[in-house]
């Protein structure tokens, strides 16, 4: 069915089309309308953007609100207008009828039928089209006539009322490839920003734009890349580090090879008149009835920002031009309504920036609070009266404040160069217009804190466990300076305290630009490191202003009741830490303490351990005449335990050495205490003369006496007497230890002791020794059990796997033996080792000819 309202027809040519499906979301709605206005203003169809857009709210509100089915949008372009087809699959033939002496279609008053009533009046035709299947509604919306090559047009003002610009006006003119990396930078600007072209080309635009968004909320910067128009207010951190605001309008184009790319024009923020996009006022229709304007949508225009930053900065630029004023600002007031952090403004000058604070309460009369209008004639007779047009050069102001019922929770203001400007009629004015902001402002003012709420709560946990997978010291330095910067801030240091009597040493210094750490760290180094304070919370560092710049704060490090550290953020001067922020760098700071205090124990445990661990081996072995002695230590894990593994090798008298390679049960300090006991023991009983078997059981007996922290001890303890003859008289007891293979020069390995009982857990050992001689050629090796115990899955090596690679070994020297054991050793198992190896090999060498 269509409309019988037909004043004429054109002919309708598809020169284009777009389509897009929605899921019966209540979100679906507004995106549906992005959806309408994106693909209208990439065709170059403002005139008529406003009007689809509010057809296709009510008709896909319909299909995904009201039936709650998924919603097939299609987008139709012609030459001379525009159809948009809404589909849904509720396909029910409900039509309001006219009746006589009825309101046409609809009540207004009524959701049911609103849809088509609004098509009745805005749009050139409309109908409904049904299937089996589905419920067609779609409109027809016709350009406007215009003469011959005009787009719009403006009235006839005077002079005095045109918009200023410089006399020479520059249009910055960059492109943007599809990976947001800027492509092409013309004359102007290089002029405006300071920049060459080849400073710039091939870097990101998100590394020079100041871009006015909250993280977590609202539209950054690559998704307004990625809109086929986008037009506004944003910085460009220009060569000399300030930010300079600028007005810009994106057009998203592609090549002839299809690759897409935006074109950006960029004009100083006060000549926005050169690049602004007028507000379409709809023309009516005078037989029409009238219909009752939105003050909101008035004021504001339509559709409105989507986001808070959008929202607010549509407000103060609608403010300024409502009241021909030179600046404007909002500011929204903090959960106590104690302070006024700055959230919007325009004409004002960098270093007035978002997230600065003022109190609410600025003097002791009423016009010294933002909770009542206020209109100031001259700012110079009331010096402080609104802080922040301190220097600005603003003469007059009008402030006025946003209150939600009856609670304070902003306040806008309006301000001009000269004296006198503004009278209580136009506070009236404004404040009539902040009346009717303050309700949206506030709605989405919780709905970006709820946003960043659960931002944060992310964050959080991401970082918790980053800083929990690491205890290396410097590695939790580093993720705490990068989990920071730039998410929290431009640049961030951290100090740290090694005892209370010393002084903060800085340890780590990041900025998101990578060329200025250097210049940074540099900078710090000049200035004292601030005093360690115990009070949790951020607080300034006013020392760092000149030499750095900018706002800077300090964040205690605590862990375990005391200050190990300080933690400092850094922002450009025309920048400031909002509330939120500052909060959860808080946050931060108290996980990253607690991991870098962890770090610290852990490194100084892994220290002692290693100091233990060397004291329990031998400083060296001696050079035995007439034998290659060759001993090779793996200590498993991360060093931060004592292993229970040790060997010695030691002379006992002229003649006659001593060697042992033992296992004691576990790791740690208890195991310690039996390894030094034993390595000790085994020097000084020997030395007295004793045979192998009398002082493994005097070294029972000691081990037994250590009552509840004695462990068992396997243990090969060996003498050795080279003999005249070349080879070597050895005498070994094997207690519980893995046995000794002896290797001969035609390749055949066999055990060269006998098992015997281990020690420390009977009292009463009977031991014995057994003599071997090794000739030229033989090879004698010991291992721990860490080496026949290597396991992969369900393999293990074994003694027999050990015995087959020693079978190879033939003809090689005692260090090439121990190195050829251990590398089987590490290639039988894909996994690092998790016990501590020691292997012992000693060699008889053989006669070379002529000796």
């Amino acid at each position: 069915m269509a409309s019988d309202v037909q004043p004429h027809r054109r002919r309708f040519v598809i020169t284009a089309r777009a389509a897009a499906s929605f899921d019966p979301l209540g979100r679906s709605v507004a995106a549906a309308r992005a959806f309408v206005r994106d693909t209208l203003q990439g065709w170059g169809f403002a005139d008529i953007v406003d009007d689809a857009v509010v057809l296709t709210s009510e008709l896909v509100t319909n299909a995904v609100v009201h039936a709650g089915t998924r919603a097939e949008v299609l987008c139709l372009r012609a030459e001379d207008g525009v159809r948009v087809e809404v589909a849904d699959r509720y396909p029910e033939r409900e039509l309001p009828l006219r009746h006589p002496g009825e309101r046409p279609y609809a009540d207004p008053d009524r959701e049911s039928g609103r849809g088509l009533m609004l098509c009745a009046a805005l749009a050139t035709r409309w109908g409904v089209e049904y299937t089996a299947t589905h419920k067609h509604v779609w409109f027809r919306i016709d350009l406007p006539d215009r003469p011959v090559g005009t787009r719009s047009a403006g009235p006839v003002v005077p002079d005095q009322l045109l918009p200023l610009a410089d006399s020479r006006v520059r249009v910055a003119v960059l492109q943007v490839d599809a990976g947001d990396c800027v492509s092409a930078w013309n004359e102007d600007a290089e002029h405006v920003f300071g920049y060459a072209a080849e400073k710039v080309v091939g870097r990101p635009l998100a590394e020079l734009a100041a871009w006015p968004q909250t993280p977590g909320t609202g539209t950054g910067i690559a998704e307004a890349l990625r809109l086929s128009r986008w037009e506004g207010s944003y910085g460009i951190r220009g060569a000399d580090g300030r930010v300079i605001p600028v007005y810009a309008s994106h057009l998203r184009v592609r090549d002839a090879h299809g690759e897409p790319s935006i074109v950006c024009l960029l004009v100083h923020d006060d000549e926005r008149a050169l690049l602004q996009t007028p507000v379409r006022v709809p023309v009516s229709d005078p037989l029409s009835e009238p219909r009752p304007a939105d003050p909101f949508e008035v004021f504001i225009g339509s559709p409105a920002p989507d986001d808070l930053d959008g929202l607010l900065q549509r407000t103060v630029e609608r403010a300024r031009d409502m009241l021909e004023a030179d600046a404007a600002f909002l500011l929204l007031a903090t959960d106590d309504e104690t302070e006024l952090e700055v959230r919007a403004t325009t004409g004002l000058p960098s270093t007035r920036q978002r997230f600065a604070r003022v109190p609410v309460e600025a003097g002791t009369n009423r016009y010294g609070s933002a909770r009542m209008p206020a209109v100031h004639d001259d700012l110079a007779a009331v010096p402080g009266a609104v802080p922040l047009l301190e220097s600005t050069g603003m003469r007059s102001v009008i402030t006025v404040p946003l209150k939600v019922e009856g609670r304070l929770t902003g306040s806008l203001g309006v301000a001009a160069e000269v004296p006198g400007r503004y009278s209580n009629e136009e506070a009236l004015r404004l404040q009539f217009a902040a009346d009717r902001i303050a309700l949206a402002v506030e709605s989405a003012r919780l709905g970006e804190l709820e946003r960043l709420r659960r931002g944060s709560l992310s964050f959080l946990v991401e970082a918790s466990d980053l800083l929990a997978g690491t205890l290396d010291r410097d590695q939790t330095l580093a993720l705490m300076a990068q989990m920071t910067v730039p998410t929290l801030a431009t640049w961030c240091a951290v100090y740290t305290i090694a005892d209370q009597s010393s002084d903060p040493f800085l340890s780590y210094v990041l900025h998101e630009d990578e060329e200025r750490i250097d210049g940074l760290k540099e900078l710090l180094s000049r200035v004292s490191p601030p005093e360690p304070v115990r009070e949790a919370g951020a607080r300034p560092w006013h020392e760092t202003a000149l030499a750095v710049g900018g706002e800077t704060v300090i964040l205690p490090l605590l862990a375990r009741n005391r200050v190990i550290g300080l933690l400092t953020l850094g922002k450009p001067s025309e920048e400031h830490f909002r509330q939120e922020i500052l909060e959860l760098a808080e946050d931060l700071s108290r996980r990253a303490a607690l991991a870098l205090d962890n770090a610290r124990l852990y490194s100084e445990r892994t220290a002692i351990s290693r100091s233990l661990q060397r004291s329990l081996l031998p400083p060296g072995s001696p050079a035995i005449p007439g034998m290659e002695v060759e001993v090779i230590y793996r200590a498993a894990g991360e060093g931060n335990e004592v292993g229970g593994d040790f060997y010695d090798v030691f002379p006992i008298r002229d003649g006659a050495y001593g060697f042992a390679i033992g296992d004691v049960c576990g790791t740690g300090p208890e195991a310690a205490a039996v390894t030094g006991l034993a390595r000790h023991a085994l020097r000084l009983l020997a030395r007295e003369g004793l045979g192998g078997p009398a002082v493994l059981e005097r070294l029972n007996a000691a081990i037994l006496d250590e009552g509840a922290r004695s462990r068992f001890l396997t243990l090969l303890y060996g003498e050795l007497h080279p003999q005249p003859d070349g080879s070597a008289l050895m005498k070994v007891v094997c207690a519980g230890h893995p046995l000794p293979l002896r290797l001969r020069p035609n390749g055949e390995v066999v055990p060269a002791a006998d098992p015997q009982p281990l020690l420390g857990v009977i009292e009463d050992l009977d031991l014995y020794e057994q003599t071997v001689t090794l000739d030229a050629g033989d090879v004698l090796l010991c291992v721990t059990d860490g080496v026949t115990e290597r396991r992969e899955g369900t393999r293990m090596l074994g003694d027999d796997g050990l015995a087959e690679v020693l079978t190879t070994c033939t003809g090689l020297t005692a260090g090439a033996v121990a190195a050829r054991v251990l590398r089987a050793v590490e290639r039988f198992a894909a996994e690092p080792a998790s016990d501590d190896m020691a292997i012992l090999a000693l060699r008889v060498p053989q006669q070379r000819e002529g000796d």
